[in-house]
């Protein structure tokens, strides 16, 4: 039998064994919904703490629901190692690990490369390993597939199916999750894609969308979060604008956003955080470098938005100043390190780099004591914003979510 129709029988009747690499935000909210569509699933991690807290039905992420894990573990749907031993006896493996910058702001693979080491090592026929890490056009053709050939010894095509499906995780959105969000799948081979894609339809509860090759997946999901930082660039650099002219750029969003059609809200803030928004456009800026492409827009809209926790500082150095009150040893309250709405996550938070720049200025960032500043940093809903607005200490909301408060003198908004 061909591999196709092996692979195709097996997900038909449930028994192809999945496997997930790295167990993180991405990888165990998928690994959970491979459980649960009723595949056995092994998820594997170099951090031996992730793997016993799963095999004790342990949850550590937001979008896993405690019970679904606990219930998964306890049935032996779910299981959890460090030894990637076991790789060959899976059927399908998901890379989902990290892919940050380095210290000169280049794409960091190394943990897409030991991560196609180790299952190179133990990769065998009939397999499929698919790559959900968000990196540049090209990895999975150029970077990820000559690893697993030569560490195996296998042709991809022929001995093993390759392909990209972006993981497209929204943290804290009640709304998408892993399993409704719909999926891109580029595979290397139309065999490839049609296997792929019939896995992802058999796991989650959405649709699946094949594009041609891997590198058109890649761009699709560098596009995704290059849009957003583009976008959220240009309104941080109008709310700027819009403070030395005395226009309060919330109230022009909301105006805008009353068109039907033409116009999408972004709003402004102190910088943007996440594993994807803030990184994916300097992969593709670095990718572009190789063809003597600048991209001259996308690293305008960066730029903006790197500069976005000087210019928070700046503005609290002015609120301060009409309170004839120093920076240097002022007490300053930042209310909200997260990088988004009601989640736990500071990965590239901006409100570290507003911390960091208070302290190298001098200022005490404070918790619980008396304060000369509160600057809300994130807009968490289990705030009591009023409490907050009312104590008599200037606040300077960088998020509006003081915006239904009656009283403003204390009150100053990005």
């Amino acid at each position: 039998m061909k591999i196709k129709e092996s692979l195709k029988k097996k997900i038909a009747d449930k028994t192809l064994l999945m496997g997930v690499c790295g167990l993180g935000y991405v990888g165990l909210p998928l690994a959970v919904d491979k459980a649960k569509h009723g595949f056995r699933t092994i998820g594997f991690d170099v951090q031996q703490e992730k793997v016993d807290k799963v095999n004790t039905g342990i949850n550590y992420i937001g979008d896993v629901v405690d019970a679904d894990l606990r219930e998964l573990v306890e049935s032996g749907m779910l299981q959890a190692t460090s030894d990637f031993s076991f790789v060959k006896d899976v059927d399908f493996i998901a890379i989902c690990v990290p892919t940050p910058l380095d210290a000169h702001q280049q794409p960091d693979t190394r943990y897409i490369c030991d991560s196609a080491a180790s299952i190179a090592k133990n990769l065998r026929r009939g397999m499929v390993v698919v790559l959900e890490s968000t990196t540049y056009p090209s990895t999975t053709e150029d970077l990820l597939r000559p690893i697993l050939e030569a560490g195996s010894g296998l042709t991809c095509g022929e001995d093993f199916y390759l392909g990209f499906s972006p993981e497209r995780v929204d943290p804290g959105n009640l709304i998408y999750k892993t399993s409704n969000t719909p999926k891109i799948v580029g595979a290397i081979g139309q065999d490839a894609a049609e296997v792929i894609g019939a896995v992802y339809s058999a796991i989650l509860d959405s649709k699946v969308h094949i594009v041609s090759s891997p590198a058109v997946a890649e761009m699709e999901k560098i596009l995704e979060n290059t849009y957003r930082n583009v976008n959220i660039g240009l309104i941080n650099e109008l709310a700027m604008l819009c403070h030395k002219m005395n226009i309060d750029i919330w109230e022009v969003i909301d105006a805008a956003k009353t068109k039907p059609y033409g116009f999408q809200a972004f709003y402004p803030g102190p910088g943007i955080g996440g594993h994807c928004i803030p990184l994916d456009p300097y992969y593709l800026s670095w990718k572009a470098r190789e063809y003597g492409f600048h991209t001259s827009m996308i690293e305008s809209s960066m730029m903006i938005n790197d500069r976005m926790p000087d210019y928070i500082v700046g503005r609290a150095v002015e609120i301060l100043n009409r309170k004839k009150k120093a920076l240097n040893g002022a007490k300053v309250l930042l209310l909200g390190v997260a990088y988004k709405q009601d989640i736990s996550d500071y990965r590239e938070s901006p409100a570290l780099r507003v911390l960091i720049e208070f302290q190298r200025n001098g200022a005490e960032v404070e918790t619980l004591r008396t304060y000369d500043l509160i600057i809300i940093t994130t807009a968490h809903s289990c705030v009591d914003y009023e409490l907050v607005a009312t104590a008599g200490i200037p606040v300077f909301d960088c998020k509006n979510v003081t915006k239904l408060i009656q009283n403003r003198q204390n009150i100053d908004i990005l």
